[in-house]
């Protein structure tokens, strides 16, 4: 029986070794030796099928083999696509095991009841684990494009009471204080005051 380690490869270098690393210290509390680490690139285009886990799974792997990966939406870019995973590995008498949440999926346990009772729990999990995964790897994909991450330095070139402007000028020419102008406006009075100093209108009330 043969151990492989499949690992999701992007351009994020330190996700693929934070993958290893868990694969590696979950097998060395489960005592799972030999290792075999077997690395796919990540493309969104291609199913499961088209890519080394779908070689890995149909043409490599025999029965009684184990499968390892470090967290499950790291065998595929789907949840329909993780439970056709599964689903074929329990055909084929595979054993899956996911680090990260501490699962495993044996055919001796009658694999296919195990993942139709905890298919409900996971199915949230997954997703909100896909969605983690595809916003790092745009970000990832940003960055190795050159292009710079987060919120412009400055200032911003216009905020939301600018819009007011003429209504806010107008209540002062009246006399109205600036807490009422600031409930008026439906802002905070700091708010209010901030934009003040922004445009270096001089408020005597």
């Amino acid at each position: 029986m043969a151990n492989y380690a499949y690992l999701r490869v992007s351009t994020d270098q330190q996700d693929v070794d934070n993958q290893r690393h868990g694969i590696l210290e979950y097998c060395n509390k489960q005592k799972i030796t030999d290792l075999q680490f077997i690395e796919d690139t990540v493309s969104g285009k291609k199913k499961w099928k088209e890519r080394k886990i779908g070689e890995l799974i149909h043409n490599t792997m025999c029965p009684g083999d184990t499968l390892i990966v470090s967290e499950i939406s790291r065998l595929a870019r789907s949840t329909l696509q993780v439970l056709e995973i599964l689903e074929v590995s329990a055909e084929q008498k595979l054993s899956v095991h996911i680090a990260k949440q501490n699962l495993v999926f044996t055919e001796k346990g009658n694999m296919t009841s195990t993942i139709m009772s905890t298919v409900l729990g996971m199915v949230a999990q997954i997703e909100r684990e896909f969605i983690s995964m595809r916003t790092k790897e745009a970000l990832a994909a940003k960055k190795a494009a050159g292009m710079e991450l987060g919120r412009p330095k400055g200032k911003a070139a216009k905020v939301k009471l600018d819009d007011k402007r003429s209504e806010i000028l107008s209540l002062l020419d009246k006399g109205v204080s600036k807490r009422s102008i600031a409930k008026i406006v439906d802002c905070a009075p700091s708010t209010l005051y901030d934009w003040f100093k922004r445009h270096k209108i001089a408020v005597k009330n």
